[in-house]
């Protein structure tokens, strides 16, 4: 959450690890649950190595606070969750900073969280509308993706 410039935070007592998994749990909860659980309460992300890639449920409620965030039109929206780039031109509102490095929430006009990525230049300098500014690192669309090369699954 640090890496956004996030305002949320989380009771770490109220964490449950599983594997590399993490939950956000209430307290009565957490007495029930035990070494072998498979989910529990809000997921938050996992680790993938030393890296931790948040959940979207994650993400939308750092949305809701202050936090680094973009908005961007229709058209970019619709590109981002395919996968691609944020332009210049896409952008229609910058909240936190903008500054090149820095991971940002991708947001569309309606403020739903469509993922996030990281800023390749800073949003001040980068003149040109046709200039990639945000990289996706994740998006909505990830997972129907993901599901695209698999063939279906026959029932009997």
């Amino acid at each position: 959450m640090r890496r956004f410039n996030s305002g949320l935070t989380l009771d770490e007592k109220l964490f449950v690890k599983t594997l590399n998994t993490y939950f956000l749990v209430t307290d009565n909860v957490r007495r029930f649950v035990r070494r072998d659980f498979y989910y529990a309460g809000t997921y938050l992300g996992k680790m993938r190595g030393s890296i931790f890639f948040p959940s979207f449920l994650l993400l939308a409620m750092m949305a809701k606070r202050k936090a680094n965030k973009i908005v961007v039109d229709e058209r970019s929206a619709w590109l981002f969750i395919c996968g691609r780039d944020v332009f210049k031109g896409g952008i229609v509102r910058v909240e936190g900073s903008g500054e090149r490095g820095d991971y940002t929430l991708v947001l569309n006009q309606r403020h739903e969280c469509l993922g996030f990525g990281r800023m390749a230049f800073n949003i001040n300098e980068a003149k040109d509308r046709e200039k990639v500014v945000v990289r996706n690192i994740s998006d909505l669309g990830d997972f129907l993706r993901r599901e695209k090369g698999s063939e279906p699954q026959q029932y009997r």
